[in-house]
């Protein structure tokens, strides 16, 4: 019988093939140049793609691909046969190290922010040999960055690799401190918890909102949600289990750790979860994960829904990134160790995280907004707008200890550096968990709970890397200059703690005291995307960037002209296919039932005025009462749509955010009343019940 270990990764170019299969001095030469980020040599890199497409040809490929990730939120593929003419009407098939290592796409065609102009075309990818390749179909894909002819990160790759390196360089400088020398690379690991709901195919081929918003625009609330908790952890339907099954299988083929699958708590939401890697193969593989996830649903008659908030009145959908730092040599940074040596290093790097999540706060607020997320952030299934830190009792009260120079009042086997007990060993679960904080700590790593299922985790990576690497670069500047290093270390946990303990939570995230709080301890609430993306530019956040060739200023201003835009055109989508529902099919259907009913009416009181219908009576002007309102409700609408349509850039975001927002809350308002009241005949469309209901 086959088994998950005989076919796991077999369609991935892995390490374990490339030892395999590559000369040994080409694979210790290609290791070199992975594990310290070295330029490839052509003459390897010939070597290495002779090998790949001999491996990618016995997989069945045909064609190869430089698989990239553009500033869309979706990845990018352009696929190039390997056949080359060979005389006589024959061709072999041929792949050489500059088509491994470099490509070459338009670069105009995608959402730049300014960088390029429609005539300036050129743009490259480049191989990141950090990511295995891999065959899907017929094609060997080949992971890589995206740049312009001028330099220009034009994707979301590229920075993440130098947040990544720009992290390395600063925690390698805190751990030589401690003695540390044989860390050779520091490395962010992810694992990122996906979310999603899944419906009926066809039943999805009639909602147009579903089709091109992603959600649903109307539909009143069937009489079941998710009250009674009874689709959370509860066991899998047949063609739910069937689904989750050929998914885990494809993504095993494809080197993808699947790891954990279950229901979620709305009905017809499901999660599928990760095992960790490194930060940029899990950002390759969760947006593989994704794609795949819809087109496996496809297979069965199914639609997979990623938006982040599907349907009214029950949960939405996240994508938990759960985020670490691990040495090459299988040191967990965020885990306290069992000695005062481990525990003091813990403390360092824990007060590192602190201080970036308090300086940083609104950009990891602009690292999660978009239009789908505003409405999920705050709603019982996520964290508030307020960005916080959860770090569990025991935590919190040794970092009271040491900030008032007091003893922890535990037993020790020994003094740790910094003048208090040693820490406790931690377990794994450490803390309770505190499902409402936006950013908890789960015993040796910190779940950044506000993403939106629908985001690559590239972006809220980039900034989690780039702001602790800015912290840590401030904590080493100061203890490499230090007389006495365990005294200096002393005052630096005791002052960071004191300075940044405002933005440490430990309560009920979602209680309207917490928000009076919040305030009073001047944190910010950036309560929606334009809102947030205002802040995206602030000084020290360039600055950050800038400081460690993340971003130029450049590259920072059109990826917030990107992010507005793109909030813009999302809501005005949405409010095009509103008016166009509410015209063509709901306005008719409530016409040709009430229709019918007043035809009732008048055939009923020919025969006798007694024998007129009450209820038929009052349902005729009650849906006439609605039909108008939602007449007039459509017409506003569409007439703060076209004003918008008329504005630029932040005066067109906050003008969708004020104006067209409530039109269409208000269009839907009348909408979901008349469903209620309309035969269910007469609907044009499939509701609430019959979509969460019926897979």
């Amino acid at each position: 019988m086959e088994t998950i270990a005989d076919y796991f990764g077999e369609y991935v170019f892995n390490d374990a093939v490339m030892q395999k299969r590559l000369p040994k001095e080409t694979y210790r030469q290609l290791k070199e140049t992975i594990s310290k980020g070295k330029d490839l040599d052509l003459s390897i890199a010939n070597v290495v793609a002779s090998v790949m497409r001999d491996w990618a040809l016995e997989k069945g490929a045909t064609h190869f691909t430089h698989w990239f990730q553009p500033m869309t939120g979706i990845t990018a593929e352009k696929h190039d046969a390997f056949i080359a003419p060979a005389g006589g009407g024959r061709v072999i098939m041929e792949f050489s190290g500059k088509e491994l290592v470099q490509g070459e796409p338009d670069a105009s065609s995608f959402p730049s922010g300014g960088l390029r102009a429609t005539f300036e075309a050129r743009g490259y990818t480049a191989w990141d040999p950090t990511s295995y390749a891999f065959v899907k179909g017929t094609t060997l894909y080949i992971p890589t960055a995206f740049c312009s002819y001028s330099g220009e990160a034009l994707d979301k790759k590229t920075p993440l690799l130098r947040s990544m390196e720009a992290l390395n360089e600063q925690a390698k400088r805190i751990l030589r401190l401690f003695g540390h020398d044989e860390v050779g690379r520091v490395m962010t690991t992810v694992g990122s918890e996906q979310e999603y709901f899944l419906v009926d195919k066809e039943q999805f081929l009639k909602r147009p909102d579903l089709v091109y918003a992603g959600r649903t625009l109307f539909g009143a609330r069937s009489p079941k949600g998710q009250e009674l908790s009874d689709h959370y952890f509860g066991s899998l339907r047949p063609r739910v289990m069937s689904y989750m099954e050929d998914l885990d299988k494809e993504l095993w083929k494809l080197g993808v750790y699947a790891k954990t699958r279950h229901n979620e708590v709305a009905p017809s939401q499901h999660e599928l979860a990760p095992v960790f890697t490194q930060s940029n193969v899990a950002t390759d593989q969760n947006q593989l994960t994704m794609e795949l996830m819809r087109k496996i649903a496809d297979k069965h008659g199914l639609a997979c829904l990623l938006h982040e908030k599907p349907f009214d009145g029950v949960n939405g959908s996240g994508k938990h990134n759960n985020w670490s730092m691990s040495t090459d040599t299988g040191m967990n940074l965020l885990n306290p160790g069992d000695n005062a040596s481990e525990n003091a290093q813990f403390l360092l790097f824990l007060s590192a995280v602190i201080a970036a999540v308090d300086d940083y706060q609104e950009l990891l607020r602009v690292s999660v907004a978009s239009a789908g997320n505003d409405h999920r952030l705050g709603a019982n299934e996520a964290p508030p707008a307020i960005i916080s830190m959860y770090l569990g009792d025991e935590l919190s009260n040794l970092l009271e200890s040491i900030a008032a120079d007091k003893p922890t009042g535990k037993k020790s086997r020994e003094q740790m550096l910094l003048g208090v007990h040693v820490l406790p060993k931690f377990p794994k679960d450490a803390t309770d968990r505190n499902r409402t904080s936006p950013f908890a700590f789960t015993g040796n790593k910190f779940e950044f709970r506000m993403l939106g299922s629908s985001f690559s985790v590239a972006g809220p990576n980039i900034v989690l890397n780039t702001i602790v690497a800015d912290e840590l670069s401030r904590f080493a500047d100061r203890l490499e200059k230090a007389k006495d290093f365990s005294s200096e270390l002393n005052k630096l946990v005791k002052e960071n703690y004191l300075a940044h303990k405002r933005i440490i939570f430990n309560g009920n995230n979602y209680s309207p005291e917490w928000v009076e709080e919040a305030a009073r301890r001047g944190l910010s609430n950036l309560k929606d995307t334009p809102a947030a993306l205002a802040r995206f530019l602030d000084p020290k956040n360039v600055e950050a960037f800038k400081k460690f060739h993340i971003f130029t200023e450049t590259e920072l201003k059109s990826r917030q002209e990107i992010l507005i835009d793109n909030y813009s055109k999302t809501i005005h989508i949405e409010a095009l296919t509103s008016i166009d529902m509410v015209r063509q099919q709901i306005l008719p259907a409530i016409s040709r039932y009430v229709g019918d009913l007043a035809g009732r009416v008048v055939a009923r009181r020919s025969v006798s005025q007694s024998f007129a219908c009450k209820a038929d009576t009052a349902l005729v002007e009650q849906l006439g009462g609605i039909e108008d309102k939602l007449y007039d409700a459509v017409g506003t609408l569409s007439d703060e749509t076209a004003k918008a349509e008329k504005r630029e850039r932040f005066e067109a975001a906050t003008y969708y955010r004020d104006k067209v927002i409530p039109a269409m809350q208000e269009t839907r308002k009348y909408a979901d009343q008349a469903e209620l009241l309309v035969g269910s005949s007469y609907w044009p469309m499939p509701t609430y019940g019959q979509l969460l209901y019926t897979v």
